[in-house]
C-alpha cells in the first residue's frame, strides 16, 4: 500500500481517545473558563472532529488570543526550517487544556512573598533566589569483616 498523503495521516495513536476515557465527552470540558492571555496546552480529542487542530500543534502549548461562543484563538510557535513562526489557529474547547507550566512558578512567587513579608516584620535579609543544591559530602564506605576484592579484566592471552 502506498503511502497516503491525508491531513490526518498517522494520527492513529495521537487522537485516539485514553484507556477508559471513551465515550461523551465530560461536561467539565465545556464549563472550564477561559481567558484571553490564558496559557493552553493544545491536544486533539478524537471524538469531535470539528475545530480540531491540525497534527503538527498536537501537544504543543500556546496563548489564547481570542475567545468565541465554542472555540478559542490560540498562538502557537511552530518552527518551520531555520526559523520560529507564530501561528494563529482556532480550536474548539474539547481540544485545548489549561496549561500546568506556570503552577510552580507561581506557587514560588506566593511563597517567596510570604517569606519576604515575614521577613520584613522580623527585621532578617530572607534571599528567596533559588540556588543549586550542593553536591554529597564524601564518606568512606566500610564493610564489618568483609575482605576487599579487586575486579579487573581478564589479561588476553593469544592461544596458538
Amino acid at each position: 500500500m502506498t503511502n497516503p498523503h491525508g491531513k490526518r495521516r498517522g494520527t492513529r495513536d495521537m487522537f485516539a481517545r485514553d484507556f477508559r476515557k471513551k465515550g461523551l465527552i465530560p461536561l467539565s470540558t465545556y464549563m472550564k473558563c477561559y481567558k484571553v492571555g490564558d496559557i493552553v496546552d493544545i491536544k486533539g480529542c478524537g471524538a469531535v472532529t470539528k475545530g480540531m487542530p491540525y497534527k503538527v500543534y498536537h501537544g504543543k502549548t500556546g496563548r489564547i488570543y481570542n475567545v468565541t461562543k465554542r472555540a478559542v484563538g490560540v498562538i502557537v510557535n511552530k518552527r518551520v526550517k531555520g526559523r520560529i513562526l507564530a501561528k494563529k489557529i482556532n480550536l474548539r474547547v474539547e481540544h485545548i487544556l489549561h496549561s500546568k507550566c506556570r503552577d510552580d512558578f507561581l506557587q514560588r512567587v506566593k511563597r517567596n512573598e510570604a517569606v519576604k513579608k515575614e521577613a520584613k516584620a522580623s527585621g532578617v535579609y530572607v534571599c528567596t533566589r533559588r540556588a543549586p543544591v550542593n553536591p554529597r559530602t564524601s564518606h568512606t564506605v566500610k564493610g564489618k569483616g568483609i575482605a576487599v576484592e579487586e575486579v579487573r579484566p581478564i589479561r588476553y592471552e593469544f592461544i596458538a
